[in-house]
């Protein structure tokens, strides 16, 4: 199979984000309706008395947000950790180090939205949308270190992000430390400093490719996961992120035998 093929492989589900409150839309409802924009997600708002599982959210103070897949709720996350993870926070905070590992929080909303086939912007087409993958490539990342044993495969496009990001940088000199076998991906265009296996080209599959995949030696010991995306046109990728032990390993084994 190639990476192409497992995002087609992926299929939308019918998803709903419902923000569940007292009052009515807020700013934040509408800085999360721009963020999934694109997506195959829907936002909607609804008060307590509107919906048919209030019993479960009265006990949480402000407003909180339900997934429902196909009509059914398969997670929940107060508002308030949403605005924290992903709604109140640019890249800067990733490229520059002020947000690095073992400080990414991931609600429950947003992980329960693996397997989940999305399509995202980057600036300057959309503000927020890339964020989420942004934010789901530093929880792979933080997996793989918590770890500390496996195979780390991660794709930047151009290698030189791992030198001009600060933040960057430091995360992957503190994997590269690690007992982690780590590989990187792109295109060679900045030496590179840190102990790691080096693939580099300039054909379409390392200019295009983004992902972060982390593969345990033993998937009894710790989260497989893995993030791939393409980018089909200029600032847009299509993709899809999954901790589904087998499908990390099949993605593993794809990109040991291309790239």
């Amino acid at each position: 199979m190639s990476l192409r093929s497992f995002i087609e492989d992926t299929g939308p589900p019918e998803a709903t984000i419902v923000v569940v409150g007292d009052d009515q839309p807020g700013p934040l409802e509408a800085m999360l309706d721009e963020t999934f924009e694109t997506h195959p997600i829907d936002v909607e708002t609804a008060t307590i008395d509107a919906v048919e599982f209030a019993a479960d959210l009265e006990t949480t103070e402000g407003d909180v947000a339900v997934l429902l897949e196909d009509g059914v709720p398969v997670a929940t996350s107060p508002m308030a950790d949403l605005y924290e993870s992903i709604l109140a926070i640019n890249s800067d905070l990733f490229v520059t180090g002020a947000r690095g590992l073992g400080e990414i929080e991931f609600p429950s909303v947003l992980a329960n939205l693996d397997e989940t086939q999305l399509r995202l912007r980057g600036y300057p087409l959309a503000h927020n949308e890339k964020l989420l993958l942004i934010l789901v490539s530093r929880r792979i990342e933080q997996l793989a270190w918590n770890d500390g044993r496996g195979t780390l495969r991660s794709a930047f496009q151009q290698l030189s992000r791992l030198t001009d990001e600060i933040g960057t940088h430091d995360v992957y000199t503190v994997l590269a430390a690690s007992e982690l076998d780590v590989h990187v991906y792109g295109v060679d265009d900045a030496p590179i400093d840190l102990d790691v296996t080096v693939h580099s080209g300039t054909e379409p599959r390392y200019r295009n490719a983004w992902f972060v995949v982390y593969r345990p030696d033993d998937p009894a010991d710790g989260t497989a996961s893995a993030l791939v995306c393409l980018e089909d046109e200029p600032r847009v990728w299509d993709g899809f992120w999954t901790d589904d032990p087998d499908r990390v390993a099949a993605i593993d084994d794809t990109i040991a035998r291309e790239y």
